[in-house]
């Protein structure tokens, strides 16, 4: 059986692949990125540049391909996990991987949700929006997805690259014109939507599309299954826990003060632990370092002065944004130790600096990467007096 996949799980699920369906029986590939290896039997591993791709993941991606092009009978077993966006890449000519990154870096620092990054991703790929199914010749393919997407859409996940896509060009324009990036785009970009908005381009793969009559996916993990996982621990440990309803969406800063404000009578002063996930957007607009799980604990630093609630945010991947860190620490006293050593958690805020807040007050976790990825998580426990 050919094995394929890209993710930043993607490694770790092919070593369970090979456990359970033994690896004499496979052989393929699977794009991961760095820090994310394992040692497989039969399956190669590629490394490939995670938040932004890179020529390693367009030589990969070629590779992987090919693979797939050129497998004989039976079926097609792919693995997408998150990450998968940024590691799987083929850009539609006559757009090249460097104005791809170009593209992803302004997607990425616009405040754009994950899903109106990926339609404008599928619209510019040959591998996304089923663009590898497209490759599997008719035969038959199952596809195992981690989910790090809220709603769990599989044609989301990854970018869809073996699922039937139904954004459109006319979708992707719209998303590059609401968040102001327009203007900014290589012009081969800007020529390749609007072609496809007049119907010059082949659209991505549709549902329905008798390609993907063969094709099955199945979700096999998500964010409310670690939240569940969380929530045991706590258990364990002493702790009430209490899960959040609904995922955390939008701005950043604006859900973690009303995080915060929903959780804080509930968990001030008592063993209880508020539990949330999602995927929040940062709008970047300062020259400083962090991720959205920095940014969220940043946030949360005035709001939580003088309070006996500690809260830690983290990305389930341990890589939050271009940094080493997969999130932060805040308590009632981070205030008060930032304003010690000169610090302001406003202007640190309005840098999107993060990183260097949390780093200068040793508050960071740096865990490395986990080898998953459902989403970030936020934790809130009460701080009973005197400890």
């Amino acid at each position: 059986m050919v094995l394929v996949g890209a993710g930043k799980a993607a490694a770790r699920m092919a070593a369970g692949c090979e456990a359970e369906l033994g690896s004499e029986r496979l052989s393929g590939l699977v794009i991961v990125a760095d820090g994310c290896e394992v040692p497989l039997a039969a399956v190669a591993v590629r490394v490939a540049g995670h938040p932004l791709p890179d020529e390693r993941g367009a030589a990969a991606t070629a590779e992987l391909c090919r693979i797939v092009e050129t497998a004989h009978g039976g079926p097609v077993l792919c693995l997408i996990s998150g990450g998968a966006s940024s590691l799987l890449i083929a850009p539609r000519s006559p757009v090249t991987v460097s104005e791809k990154l170009d593209v992803n870096r302004a997607l990425l620092t616009c405040g754009a949700e994950i899903g109106e990054i990926n339609t404008v991703r599928k619209h510019l790929s040959a591998v996304k929006g089923g663009g590898l199914l497209r490759r599997t010749s008719g035969r038959p393919l199952v596809s195992l997805v981690l989910s790090d997407v809220v709603g769990d859409d599989p044609s989301i996940i990854g970018s869809g690259p073996t699922t039937p896509d139904p954004t459109t060009f006319a979708d992707a324009l719209g998303v590059v014109r609401k968040y102001g990036i327009a203007d900014i785009l290589p012009p081969a970009v800007s020529d390749l939507l609007a072609r496809g908005c007049a119907g010059r381009v082949e659209e991505t793969l549709k549902p329905g599309d008798p390609t993907a009559a063969d094709a099955a996916t199945v979700v096999i993990g998500n964010n409310r299954l670690a939240l569940r996982a969380a929530a045991t621990e706590a258990r364990r440990l002493g702790y009430e826990p209490m899960i959040a309803a609904t995922p955390l969406t939008g701005d950043t800063t604006v859900a973690a003060r009303r995080w915060l404000d929903d959780v804080r009578a509930r968990i001030e002063g008592r063993r209880c632990c508020a539990i949330a996930g999602g995927e929040t957007t940062v709008a970047v607009r300062g020259t400083g370092r962090g991720g959205r799980n920095q940014q969220f604990a940043l946030a949360l630093a005035e709001p939580l002065d003088g309070l006996e609630v500690a809260v830690l945010s983290a990305g389930t991947d341990g890589i939050d944004g271009p940094t080493n860190a997969a999130g932060a620490f805040v308590d009632g006293d981070t205030m008060a130790r930032a304003q010690a050593v000169g610090l302001e958690p406003a202007a640190a805020l309005r840098a999107n600096d993060s990183y260097g807040f949390f780093d200068r007050l040793g508050d960071l976790l740096r865990c490395g990467p986990t080898g998953t990825n459902v989403m970030d998580i936020k934790l809130g426990i009460g701080l009973p007096s005197g400890g």
